[in-house]
C-alpha cells in the first residue's frame, strides 16, 4: 500500500474538505483515493451522467463530421453541397411556427416536477395538483405542436420551393427530396413536446442517451444514402431513421409516463394565457431573431455567391455549431436543477452551480475553438483537397471567435429562463437585426469574410455587456427577497 505525504494530503485538504475522512483512512490504497478525488473533481466541474452523454453525442458529430465532410466533398458536386447545406438553413425557419413553446414548456415542466417523481414502474406520482397542472401543460404543447407541424409541412414545403426554384441549376434533382424533407421534419417537430415534458421531468440523462444514439444512427444512414448515390434524399432519409428511433425509444421507455396527458383528468391546470403566454411571446421573439444570429448565413451566400460558396459556408459553420452545441451541453442538462433550486428558493445553491456550469462551459469554447482553427489553418497549408469545401482561415477564425462570445454567457440565460422569464427579447431583437443586417450588407458585397466579420462585432460589442447587464440586473431584483433574509 502506497501512502500519501503529508504535502499530498494537505493539498487533497484544500481541494476537497469534504472528503477529509476519506483521504486520512490508511485502509484505502493510493489508487482508490485518486478515484475519490477525481469523482469529486468531476463533481466540481458539473459532470454527470446526463453531460457525459451530451459531451459524446457532440464528440461523436466532432468524429463523424470529417466522415461525413469527405463524403460530401467527394460524393456530391460543388452544388449539390450547396442544396444540401442550405436545405438545413431554410428549414431552420420552421422556428416561425414553434414560437419557442418547446423551451416554455421545459421550464414550466421543471417547477412542478419539483413535487413530482417517477415510481419503479416510470408513473408519475406526488402531489395530485402539481401532476394535474403537468398534465395540462403537456396538452397545451401537443395541440400547439400539431398545428405548427402541419404548418411546417405545407407553408414551409411551398416557401422553400419558390426560393430554390429561383436558382438554375438543371443537373440537380432537388424538388421530391426537398418536398420529403418538409414532411418527415414535420413528424419530428410534432414530438418536440415530448422531448420539453422529458427534459423538464429531470430525465435529461435518458433524453440524452436517446440523442447520443439518435445521433449514430443518423450518421450511418447519411453515409449509407450518400455512398448508395441517393444525392440529395441523404438528409430525408436521415429523419425518417430519426422518426423511427422516436417511436422505439417513447414507445418502451416512457409509454406510462405519457398516458395520463391522452386521458382525463381533473384538477387544477396551467393557463395557457395567463402563464405560458407572458413568457412565450417573449422567447418566440428571441427565437425567432435567432434565426438571423445562426442560420442565414448559408442562404444569403447562396443568393448573392452561388451554391458553391453556400457549400463551404455550410461545412464551415457546422463545425462552429458544434462547438456551441458540446459547450451549450453544461447549462441545457442543468435546465431542470435550476428550475427544481428555483422552486425551493435555494439562490445561493443555484449561483454555484451556475458558476461551476460556466466556467466548464467556457473553457471548452476556447480550447475546442483554438482546435477546430488549427486544423483548418493546417488543411489549407497543406493543399489538402477538402480545403476547396471549406472556408479558409481568416473568415474561419473570425467565424469562430464570433462563436466563443455569443455562446460565454450561455449558461446565464439557461439560469434567468430558468425563472419562468424571458429578460432577453430586446437583445435577441438587437442581435437579430444588426446580424441580419450585417450579413446581408457585408455578405453580398465581401462574401463570407464580410459576414464572418459582422458577426464578430456584434457579438463583441452588443452580445456580450448587453447580457451581462441583463444578467446582474436581474439577479438582483428577482432574488432580492432572498439576499435581505440572508443579511
Amino acid at each position: 500500500m502506497v501512502k500519501w505525504s503529508d504535502e499530498r494530503i494537505a493539498l487533497a485538504f484544500l481541494l476537497f474538505p469534504d472528503h477529509q475522512e476519506i483521504i486520512l483512512s490508511s485502509r484505502l490504497p493510493a489508487v482508490s483515493r485518486f478515484m475519490v478525488l477525481f469523482r469529486e473533481l468531476t463533481r466540481r466541474a458539473e459532470v454527470d451522467r446526463a453531460v457525459v452523454y451530451g459531451v459524446l453525442t457532440t464528440v461523436w458529430g466532432v468524429v463523424s463530421g470529417p466522415v461525413s465532410l469527405v463524403l460530401i466533398a467527394t460524393r456530391f458536386s460543388p452544388e449539390v453541397q450547396g442544396f444540401y447545406y442550405t436545405f438545413g438553413s431554410v428549414l431552420a425557419l420552421r422556428v416561425f411556427a414553434e414560437l419557442g413553446l418547446g423551451g416554455v414548456i421545459a421550464r414550466f415542466a421543471s417547477h412542478e416536477w419539483a413535487a413530482l417523481s417517477l415510481d419503479d414502474q416510470g408513473r408519475i406520482v406526488g402531489r395530485p395538483e402539481a401532476l394535474s397542472r403537468l398534465v395540462s401543460l403537456g396538452r397545451i404543447a401537443f395541440r400547439w405542436y400539431l398545428v405548427a407541424s402541419g404548418g411546417v409541412a405545407v407553408g414551409l414545403g411551398l416557401a422553400g420551393y419558390v426560393f430554390f426554384a429561383q436558382s438554375s441549376y438543371p443537373g440537380v434533382n432537388w424538388v421530391a427530396p426537398w418536398f420529403t424533407l418538409c414532411i418527415l421534419s414535420s413528424m419530428n417537430l410534432y414530438l418536440v413536446p415530448a422531448w420539453s415534458l422529458l427534459e423538464g421531468c429531470n430525465q435529461v440523462s435518458r433524453v440524452y442517451a436517446f440523442r447520443l444514439i439518435l445521433g449514430i444512427l443518423s450518421s450511418l444512414s447519411v453515409w449509407a444514402a450518400i455512398l448508395s448515390g441517393a444525392g440529395l434524399w441523404a438528409a430525408a432519409i436521415a429523419a425518417a431513421v430519426g422518426i423511427v428511433w422516436s417511436g422505439v425509444f417513447l414507445g418502451c421507455r416512457y409509454r406510462r409516463f405519457f398516458k395520463p396527458f391522452f386521458s382525463s383528468m381533473v384538477g387544477p391546470s396551467i393557463s395557457w394565457r395567463f402563464e405560458i403566454w407572458p413568457m412565450q411571446w417573449r422567447i418566440a421573439l428571441s427565437w425567432l431573431s435567432g434565426y438571423f444570429t445562426s442560420s442565414i448565413f448559408t442562404p444569403v451566400l447562396f443568393h448573392y455567391h452561388g451554391a458553391l460558396a453556400a457549400g463551404q459556408m455550410g461545412m464551415t459553420w457546422s463545425l462552429a455549431a458544434t462547438l456551441g452545441a458540446i459547450a451549450s451541453t453544461w447549462s441545457s442538462t442543468k435546465a431542470p436543477r435550476f428550475g427544481m433550486l428555483i422552486a425551493r428558493r435555494e439562490y445561493s445553491e443555484l449561483d454555484r452551480l451556475l458558476l461551476r456550469v460556466a466556467t466548464a462551459s467556457i473553457t471548452v469554447l476556447i480550447s475546442g475553438a483554438l482546435a477546430i482553427w488549427c486544423m483548418v489553418y493546417v488543411i489549407y497549408t497543406l493543399g489538402i483537397p477538402l480545403s476547396k469545401r471549406l472556408l479558409p482561415p481568416l473568415p474561419t477564425g473570425l467565424f469562430l471567435a464570433g462563436v466563443v462570445m455569443m455562446n460565454c454567457l450561455g449558461p446565464v440565460a439557461v439560469y434567468l429562463r430558468a425563472h419562468k422569464k424571458e429578460p432577453f427579447v430586446l437583445v435577441s431583437i438587437g442581435l437579430g437585426v444588426l446580424i441580419g443586417l450585417s450579413t446581408w450588407f457585408l455578405g453580398s458585397r465581401f462574401a463570407a469574410t464580410g459576414v464572418a466579420i459582422g458577426y464578430l462585432a456584434v457579438a463583441v460589442f452588443v452580445s456580450v455587456p448587453w447580457n451581462a447587464i441583463i444578467w446582474y440586473r436581474c439577479r438582483a431584483a428577482w432574488h432580492w427577497d432572498s439576499d435581505r433574509s440572508h443579511a
